[in-house]
Order: structure tokens, then C-alpha cells, then sequence
């Protein structure tokens, strides 16, 4: 495509059966964000477009587990979900929700055309059936056995062990995840999109056409599932939560999420388009307009074959030009998980790090999984902040501002003649916002990322090569120069981190009082490389306020135990409950002794890692027990340890030793064995009943 006239941006639209968390921020929003924010300062017709995805059975299945309405359900997550992306910068141009008005018939009309058009396919197909819970099983309400990898926490659609995709029907030993019941197997008649019959078209324009141009992972998977054969793909569902199938015999039904939820960026567009008086048509039908999809790598499949295919069979909308997805992003090397609550919650970390938007912003852009799978952790986010945004850029600011207001009182001083280094230096700075540009119109925001600390790393180097606190003492007017030239290199730090650090860019333009300034409030990206004097001299700065501050190791100490904590749970969570044993009579109850002792002495038992050798008072004698808990009690830290003692168990020898009794034990949240003992210390011999 030659030059675009106009951008639409779009971010996959997140689900609201849950609060985000910063995997969502790192695969799409932050990188999309960074996109229109870099295409605005370059003055650039942007529309950056999401809204909530607010259909799909999984609504409906987090409304019943909660005993509320659907609904009540999309509301609240909508407005969680909604509010971070406020408080974190993210600046769509409008964000909307599937469950409105304006989406509700632009999808309708979307499925009407293509059934006119004879685009769907028919099809009775065997679904699975709850015959208590009188409806067909949707996806996500089937769990079984995947019949790939032999996961048994499957659902109906995908596997999350393997990956796979595969049908309900496929699963071994499905189960209704509404009722646990075995499902029978019903008829049901649905619309499909022939994917098959886009084959042809799909190599052409992907395989072909975006050999070059596209992410490789994003590539890979298209080229994978296009080679493997293209099949129907169902776009209506047996459910009564979403948009109502407009067209006869549809009655009971609704359209498949992964249908709707695309269209969602049209919606979306149209409601901007209506608010702001312009043509959303523009946007979505001319072809002098670049359409970008930022997404996960989940996602890739419906976007670059599935919506790809509708908008083709509808024919009036342009195709995508590019769809940057990333891959996932772990979290202190597991893989982020909303039902297992192993994430970093976009709401919490504003309560636990206020003000730090742009920290978490520049290390998820630093760290993006942009190629391959990445992982979060909280000591890389400190190391981040603490040796670059602390140690790099702040530090080169702070620097700047407090000499400029130690030697002239906050006003910018006419510089006198330049030395060679000074017009390298200058020359060097106009170099970055095409540097990173390039490395973002790529999809390179790592790299952009690191560019950006680069320039700071530039004005650290100058300031510590001339030293102006030394040569103040013996040359002031060579110090103005200086001065000058750092400053420079501060306002252009102020335009271009303003994609990946808008908060701390809006903070320095104050800073510098550019926004109160007629010539510089309106500098643009190309300012800083075609513009000589970026921020001139006689003009007033403020005081310095520090941008970031030291993030301290308790700090990160505490939200690695939060996430310990989170296993912990986690993991009693997936223990069992053992079964009741055999029924016992009464009398054979009372045939336990169990007796209150004391553990006088403790040792381990050589050659082994679970073992130690007790001696233990249990009142009516002081006798030796080896007990298996070496692994949860040092020796001596249980020596005066009350504990509960079988005391008419047979002895048996372990290792050599003649064991007398057996001591009570249980499991701890964390997997460790804790004693059974009295809530009060009681004399040994005291019988337990």
C-alpha cells in the first residue's frame, strides 16, 4: 500500500467474565497503544478501536456459579476492564461493548447479508445434550478427556494442555459442566461458513501476499491451518445469551461469539464515527485505509482466516494489512490463569504501586513476548525501573532541571559557540525518531523501547563527558552551551517517550512548561529531527520532581509471597479429599490408645532423608518412635513438642530401629506436615477420645 490516508487500530476485544491482568496488557493493548500514540504525533487519521466482548457461554457460566444474572456480570467486569485501561493510558479512540444497540444490528446485518449472498451452509449436525438441564451443550459447558494428549480437564472446543482444537463430540468421557452429567448425543440443525471455499483466496492474499511482511509466528500458525485443510466453521450456537439468529428457523439460537465479537470493531467504529461527525465507512471500505489487528496469539485463527473470510464473502471491506500478534506472556514461569488467580491484576497493582502506570508499561514493552513466549517477573520489573528509568532517564533529567534552576534560576540560557561534540550531540538526537519509528511502524516496540533509553543514555554520556559542575567553577559561558544542549535533548525526550511513557511525557512536559508554551505545546515526532531549537532560550522551566523512584527489595519481596501464597492455595485446591475408609463398629474404635506425650530427644535416622528417631513420655512410659516428618522438622526445633501418640500399635522395626507407636499428623496448606496436638499443654498420658 502507498502512504494511507487514515489507520484503523484495532485491539481484540477483552471478555468480561473477569478483570484484565498484565499478560492482556503486554500481547495487545500496550503495543497498540504505543502504534496510534506514534501515528498521532506523526499526525496521522487514527482510529484505535475495542470494546468488551460480552457474549459466549462463559458469561452465562460465571453468572450461574455467582447466583446473579448475565448481565450482572458483563456490567460490572465492562466498568472494572473499562476503568484500568483509563488508568493506564490506553487511548482508544472509543470503547464500546457487543452488548449494545449499534452492535446488536450491525452484526444482525452483517449475518443477513451473507445469508442472502447464500454465503452459510446449512447443516444438521449431533451435538451433545444434558437431558437434565434441558439444552445443548455448548463448548465450554463439556469437559472431557482430550482425545490428543489425554488431558482430562478438556473442553469442548480446545485443549489448554495441547492446544488442539477439536469438537465436543471428540472429547473421551464428556461430562456437562452444568449438571456432571454424561450428555446423550442430540440433532441440531446450524449455520456454517465454508471456510474451504476461501481456501484458494486465503493462500493468495496471506501465504502469498504476506510472506514477507508478517510476523513469522503469526505466519506459521495461518500457513498451518490453511495446509491442514480448511473445514465449515459454525457461526450460530444452541444458547440463549447473545444475538439472536436474525433469520427464520434460527429461533433458540444466537451467533457464534467468535462471529460477533469481529463485527465489534465495526460497531465500535460506527458509534466513534457518530460522535465525532465523521464517515465510519471511511474506515473500514476505502482502500487507501491501513486496517491493523493487534491480538494474542489465541486469537490469530479468527483474525487472519475466519474474520478475514467474512469480511471477503461480504465484500465491501478492506482486508487487514497486518496482525501483529504476540505470544503469551508467563508470569514467574507459569502460565498466566485467570481461574487460578496466577496473575498480576491490572485494578491491584495501581492500589499496590500508585502513580507507577508507566514502570509496568515500560517493562511489559521491554520484556513483550513478541516472538516467542516471555516471562514477567517482579525482580526483572524492579531491575527495570530501578537501573533504567531510575538510573538512565530519570537520572538525566533531574539532573538537567536542577542545574537549570542552581545556575539560572529555571531559565533556558543562550548558548554561545559549539563545539564539535555539541553538534554531534545535536546531530545525534534528530537521528532517534526515525530510529524509532522504523523499529515501531515493524512492530518493534522492544526495540523502540530500548531506543528510547538509548537517547537518555545519550544525555547521561554528555553531561558526564563536559561535566558543567567542574567547568562552572572556570568557564559559566561554556556551561550555558551546555546546559542548552542538554535541554534540548530533555524536550525531545518529552515528545518521543510519549508512546511508551504518557504519563511520565505528560510530567516532563510540565516540567519543562512547554505545554503553556505557543511555539513548542504543539511539537510533533518530526519536530525533533527537522527542528534546530526544540525548547529556546529565555524560556521558563519549573522545578524538578523526580519521574521514578527506587522500588525497594521488600517491596518486590511482598509481591513474590502474594504470588506463593497464590500457589500454595492453589495447590490444596487441586488435593483430593481421600474417600471415607471401611465403616468400623464401636468397639473397634475404642481399641485406640491415643495417648499425650512429649518429645524429649530427636534425631535422624542416618542413610535416610524422611526419618527421626523420637523418644517421647507419653505418661504411662517414655519410649522410642521413628516418625517419617525429616522433611518438615528439624531435630531440635520439636524437642518440648506435645503431640498425639498411638501408643498400642504393634512395634515394628524401620531401618534397624524398633519403632513403639505411631504420631498423628496432618498436611498444611503448603504441603507440610503439622502435629495433631492439644490446643492447651495437658499431662503426658492424658488419653485422646
Amino acid at each position: 500500500m502507498s502512504a494511507p490516508k487514515r489507520y484503523t487500530i484495532t485491539a481484540a476485544l477483552p471478555y468480561t467474565n473477569g478483570p484484565i491482568h498484565i499478560g492482556h496488557l503486554a500481547g495487545v493493548y500496550v503495543p497498540a497503544d504505543i502504534y496510534a500514540r506514534y501515528l498521532r504525533l506523526t499526525g496521522k487519521d487514527v482510529a484505535y478501536i475495542c470494546g468488551s466482548d460480552e457474549h459466549g457461554v462463559a458469561i452465562p457460566m460465571r453468572a450461574k456459579k455467582e447466583g446473579v444474572s448475565p448481565k450482572d456480570i458483563i456490567d460490572k467486569y465492562h466498568g472494572i476492564i473499562k476503568q484500568s485501561f483509563l488508568d493506564f493510558g490506553i487511548s482508544f479512540d472509543n470503547y464500546s461493548r457487543t452488548s449494545s444497540k449499534i452492535h446488536h444490528e450491525t452484526a444482525s446485518e452483517f449475518f443477513v447479508d451473507l445469508y442472502n449472498k447464500g454465503e452459510f451452509i446449512e447443516e444438521v449436525t449431533e451435538q451433545l445434550y444434558d437431558a437434565e438441564a434441558n439444552q445443548f451443550l455448548a463448548d465450554r459447558f463439556v469437559v472431557g478427556t482430550c482425545p490428543k494428549c489425554g488431558f482430562e480437564e478438556s473442553y469442548g472446543d480446545q485443549c489448554e494442555n495441547c492446544g488442539t482444537s477439536h469438537n465436543a463430540t471428540d472429547l473421551i468421557n464428556p461430562k456437562s459442566a452444568i449438571t456432571g452429567n454424561v450428555p446423550t448425543v442430540k440433532e441440531t440443525k446450524h449455520w456454517f461458513l465454508p471456510l474451504d471455499k476461501h481456501e484458494a483466496f486465503l493462500r493468495e492474499w496471506i501465504l502469498k501476499g504476506h510472506k514477507k511482511d508478517w510476523k513469522p509466528n503469526v505466519y506459521g500458525q495461518v500457513k498451518s491451518w490453511v495446509d491442514d485443510g480448511l473445514r465449515p466453521r459454525a457461526v450460530t450456537r444452541d444458547l440463549d445469551w447473545g444475538i439472536p439468529v436474525p433469520v427464520e428457523g434460527g429461533e433458540g439460537k444466537v451467533l457464534y461469539v467468535w462471529f460477533d465479537a469481529p463485527i465489534g470493531y465495526i460497531s465500535s467504529t460506527k458509534e466513534w464515527a457518530a460522535r465525532e461527525g465523521k464517515n465510519w465507512e471511511d474506515y473500514w471500505k476505502k482502500d487507501d485505509t491501513k486496517l491493523v489487528h493487534f491480538i494474542g496469539k489465541d486469537n490469530i485463527v479468527f483474525h487472519c482466516i475466519i474474520f478475514p473470510s467474512m469480511l471477503k464473502a461480504h465484500g465491501d471491506y478492506i482486508l487487514p494489512d497486518n496482525v501483529p500478534a504476540n505470544e503469551f506472556l508467563n508470569l514467574e514461569g507459569n502460565k498466566l490463569s485467570t481461574s487460578k488467580n496466577w496473575a498480576v491484576w491490572l485494578h491491584e497493582y495501581l492500589e499496590e504501586f500508585p502513580n507507577q502506570q508507566d514502570v509496568l508499561r515500560y517493562t511489559l514493552t521491554a520484556n513483550a513476548p513478541e516472538s516467542k513466549d516471555n516471562d514477567f517477573t517482579w525482580k526483572d520489573f524492579q531491575a527495570k525501573n530501578n537501573n533504567e528509568l531510575v538510573a538512565i532517564f530519570g537520572n538525566f533529567i533531574n539532573r538537567v532541571v536542577v542545574l537549570t534552576n542552581k545556575y539560572y534560576q529555571g531559565i533556558i540560557p543562550t548558548p554561545n559557540n559549539f563545539t564539535e561534540v555539541d553538534e554531534d550531540v545535536l546531530a545525534a538526537v534528530k537521528e532517534f525518531p526515525n530510529i524509532i519509528g522504523k523499529s515501531i511502524e515493524r512492530y518493534r516496540f522492544r526495540e523502540a523501547s530500548q531506543e528510547l533509553i538509548n537517547l537518555a543514555r545519550l544525555g547521561n554520556k554528555y553531561l558526564a563527558d563536559e561535566e558543567p559542575w567542574k567547568v562552572i567553577k572556570v568557564d559559566e559561558e561554556r556551561v550555558k552551551t551546555i546546559m542548552y544542549v542538554a535541554l534540548q535533548i530533555t524536550a525531545a525526550l518529552a515528545v518521543v517517550s510519549e508512546p511508551f511513557l504518557p504519563f511520565t511525557s505528560d510530567k516532563l512536559k510540565s516540567i519543562l512548561n512547554l505545554s503553556s508554551r505557543a511555539q513548542s505545546k504543539d511539537l510533533i515526532w518530526e519536530d525533533i529531527s527537522k527542528k534546530d531549537i526544540l525548547i529556546s532560550d529565555g524560556h521558563q522551566i519549573n522545578k524538578a520532581e523526580l519521574l521514578f523512584s527506587k522500588i525497594e527489595d521488600k517491596t518486590i519481596e511482598e509481591q513474590v509471597a502474594k504470588l506463593e501464597a497464590t500457589k500454595i492455595a492453589n495447590e490444596q485446591e487441586k488435593k483430593t479429599i481421600v474417600p471415607q475408609k471401611d465403616t468400623i463398629d464401636f468397639e473397634d474404635f475404642t481399641k485406640l490408645d491415643i495417648r499425650i506425650g512429649t518429645i524429649l530427644e530427636a534425631e535422624k535416622v542416618p542413610k535416610t532423608k524422611k526419618l527421626l528417631k523420637l523418644k517421647v513420655d507419653v505418661g504411662i512410659d517414655t519410649r522410642t518412635i521413628v516418625s517419617g516428618i525429616a522433611e518438615s522438622f528439624s531435630p531440635e526445633n520439636i524437642i518440648g513438642q506435645q503431640v498425639s501418640v498411638l501408643v498400642n500399635l504393634a512395634p515394628r522395626k524401620i531401618k534397624g530401629v524398633e519403632s513403639q507407636g505411631m504420631i498423628l499428623m496432618t498436611d498444611t496448606p503448603d504441603g507440610k506436615l503439622a502435629f495433631v496436638e492439644p490446643e492447651q499443654k495437658v499431662k503426658n498420658g492424658q488419653e485422646v477420645s
